[in-house]
């Protein structure tokens, strides 16, 4: 039997093992207690299961007496502009984002649109575990109200961002090429880049649930899109991962040149207009922060975790920032990764610059980043930190979430991930053999 997976971002596990009626039920309610909820946005990726999951979930909710919005086939970045859109207390997503296809998961939204903090998570999870809950009667039931393109909401509001010069993009007729995994954005992501006068190649964009790729938009995933852009002579490429919170390019010679670029770009991009604080997760490529400096704002490093890059944000009152997964958080628009802005604002970087990703990449320094994972076997986790800690003991070290650790331009992150029974490790040096290095360096620490 597999494990069930609980984070900051809710729980995931392999349907019909440990994501079950009775785990949904649990966790269903224990979160409609936590947020006191009585108006919930509900949404789904394309998974085969997300329809049945979310006809049970939202009979949850109505049973405990809160209405809810149905929106249907939904991007994780949509949802979470709902909650906020629509006056919502909280929302719920039923996606499992890059895990296979037999895996689905809540993710769960408060009244802001965005993930739950740490200590609602563990109030909720200690809740859900209690088993015990007390229902009202059937005159308080809940109502549900089916919401028709909800996705015109998320691409008018992208649209009006003051950062993206609309008129700019379409004056330059892009021909670009879409790869959505046949996910949640197979509709939204093409429909917004056909708005900003692009004509748009579609590559995995039915959206059947039925992945025809690896769902991690990384690059030995994104062949068939490599491809396309090179056939119909395409100035870029953009892949999304099944619930279209991340975005990824191939630039205009078919090269997939890894998720870290698009934060990269989207940055220049919004600082090229509005200056300000920049914030990025502990595991997101020093590209970022060379833009940062270039533009003479702060920056700063959160936790990995939408949320807590979000909170982080928050506080310090950052223009822009993100994951370097492909994951860029515009406040502009709302506190969420959203890959609809992260193209918006990569065609801007185009249109302005007059060339596209491989442009952006010749002008910036560049960086190496073997990004691995290991099974999480018997050797306790504590245990490998401080192997590794011991033979990295002359670089700078953050241990916020797991053992980051820095040196002049290189870094080391290896922390146990919060959706997957692995450890990760990612490193990054200035050469190809410098970042190999390091991390078989964790890796011995490992094994």
């Amino acid at each position: 039997m597999s494990v069930l997976m609980r984070s900051v971002s809710g729980i995931r596990g392999i349907v019909g093992d440990t994501l079950t009626p009775t785990v949904l039920t649990n966790h269903v309610k224990a979160f409609l207690e936590v947020t006191g909820a009585r108006k919930v946005v509900i949404g789904r990726d394309s998974r085969p299961t997300g329809d049945a999951i979310v006809s049970y979930v939202s009979g949850l909710c109505r049973l405990a007496g809160a209405d809810v919005i149905d929106v249907g086939l939904a991007t994780t970045p949509s949802v979470e502009l709902y909650v906020t859109r629509l006056h919502a207390d909280a929302g719920i997503i039923i996606t499992a984002s890059h895990n296979p296809l037999e895996w689905n998961a809540l993710k769960f939204l408060d009244q802001k649109g965005i993930f739950l903090g740490p200590d609602e998570v563990k109030e909720l999870f200690a809740i859900a575990d209690s088993g015990k809950f007390i229902y009202p009667d059937y005159r308080q039931m809940g109502t549900v109200e089916i919401l028709k393109d909800a996705d015109a909401f998320h691409i008018d509001d992208t649209l009006a961002i003051p950062f993206i010069d609309v008129e700019a993009i379409r004056a330059k007729r892009f021909k670009v090429a879409v790869d959505a995994v046949n996910g949640a954005g197979s509709y939204i992501v093409p429909r917004l880049l056909e708005k900003l006068g692009c004509e748009v190649v579609r590559v995995n964009c039915t959206p059947d649930g039925m992945f025809p790729r690896g769902p991690e938009p990384i690059p030995s995933n994104l062949v068939d899109l490599g491809k396309a852009v090179c056939d119909h002579h395409c100035a870029v490429g953009f892949a999304v991962d099944p619930d279209a919170d991340r975005c990824a390019l191939v630039d205009g010679n078919g090269v997939a040149i890894g998720e870290e670029y698009t934060l990269a770009i989207a940055t220049e991009s919004v600082l090229s207009k509005k200056k300000g604080p920049v914030c990025v997760n502990l595991s997101t490529s020093r590209m970022t922060a060379d833009v940062a400096e270039k533009f003479g704002v702060g920056f700063s490093r959160a936790k990995v975790g939408e949320v807590n890059v979000s909170l982080q944000m928050m506080k310090e009152g950052c223009v822009v920032g993100g994951e370097g997964n492909g994951g860029v958080i515009l406040p502009a628009l709302h506190y969420g990764r959203d890959s609809l802005v992260s193209a918006a604002l990569v065609l801007a970087w185009m249109a302005e610059n007059n060339g596209g990703p491989e442009k952006f990449k010749a002008e910036h320094p560049s960086y190496a980043m073997p990004k691995k994972k290991f099974p999480l076997g018997d050797k306790p986790v504590k245990e490998i930190f401080s192997a590794v800690a011991k033979d990295f003991s002359d670089w700078t070290a953050d241990t916020r979430d797991g053992l980051w650790l820095g040196k002049d331009k290189s870094f080391v992150h290896v922390r146990a991930s919060n959706t997957e029974p692995v450890i990760r490790v990612i490193s990054e040096a200035p050469t190809e053999a410098e970042a190999e290095e390091l991390c078989a360096r964790v890796e011995a620490k490992i094994k």
